[in-house]
C-alpha cells in the first residue's frame, strides 16, 4: 500500500510539474513565446513583464463579429492600439492574436457602471474594474446570433490563454469578470459570462 501511495505521488507529480514549470517560465517570457497548446499570432511581442501595465483584472468580451472576423479586428487594434477594443483577440478556430503592447491601455469596458448585483456582487468592481487595470480578451463570431456560445476551439484557447494571463499578470480566478458582469451591456445575451464563468470554476 505505501510503495502504491508512493508510486502515485511520483506520477502526480511528473504529471503536474511541466505545466507549473511551463507557466512559471512564460510569466517571465518575452518576444513571441511558443505556448503549448495555442496558436498565437503576435502582432505585439511581450516586452519585459516589469515594464507592462500593473494589470489587477482579465474582462471577457464577445464581438458580434462573423467567424473569420478577429484576424481584422486584431490588425485594426495593432495599427491604432488605444482605438476602441482589446490586447487579445480569439478567433473561432481558436487562433489567439496579440494586437497591443503590454504597456498601452485599448479603450475597452464603459468605466464599471454596472452596480445593480443582477451577476456578481458591484461593490469591489463599480468604477473600480476598468480598461486601466483591466487586460481585454475579444471572441469573435457571435453573428448574426448573439446569443451562440463560444465554439469548443475557443473554449480550449481559453483554459490555456486565460491560465497564462494569470501567471503572467499575477491575476486571482476571481478576478476575471464578463463585460455584462461589469457594465450595462446588450440585453439580448450576457457578454463573456460563460466564458468569464469557467475561468472562475477552473481555478488554480
Amino acid at each position: 500500500m505505501m510503495m502504491f501511495r508512493l508510486l502515485a505521488a511520483i506520477l502526480a507529480a511528473l504529471l503536474i510539474s511541466p505545466a507549473a514549470a511551463t507557466d512559471a517560465e512564460l510569466a517571465r517570457a518575452s518576444g513571441t513565446p511558443d505556448i503549448p497548446g495555442l496558436k498565437i499570432v503576435w502582432l505585439a511581442p511581450w516586452g519585459d513583464v516589469r515594464n507592462a501595465r500593473p494589470w489587477r483584472n482579465i474582462i471577457v468580451h464577445q464581438t458580434e463579429g462573423p467567424a473569420g472576423s478577429a484576424r481584422g479586428g486584431a490588425q485594426a487594434q495593432a495599427k491604432n492600439p488605444t482605438r476602441r477594443g482589446v490586447t487579445v483577440w480569439v478567433e473561432t478556430d481558436g487562433t489567439v492574436y496579440w494586437a497591443v503592447a503590454e504597456n498601452l491601455v485599448p479603450t475597452h469596458g464603459d468605466g464599471a457602471n454596472r452596480n445593480d448585483n443582477k451577476y456578481i456582487d458591484n461593490r469591489p468592481t463599480y468604477r473600480q474594474v476598468v480598461r486601466d487595470n483591466s487586460i481585454g480578451v475579444e471572441f469573435a463570431g457571435n453573428y448574426p446570433d448573439v446569443t451562440t456560445g463560444p465554439t469548443e476551439a475557443q473554449i480550449a484557447a481559453w483554459k490555456i490563454l486565460v491560465r497564462v494571463l494569470r501567471a503572467r499578470y499575477d491575476i486571482p480566478p476571481g478576478r476575471v469578470y464578463a463585460h455584462n458582469w461589469i457594465d450595462y451591456k446588450d440585453a439580448r445575451y450576457c457578454e463573456g459570462c460563460t466564458l468569464a464563468t469557467m475561468a472562475r470554476e477552473w481555478g488554480e
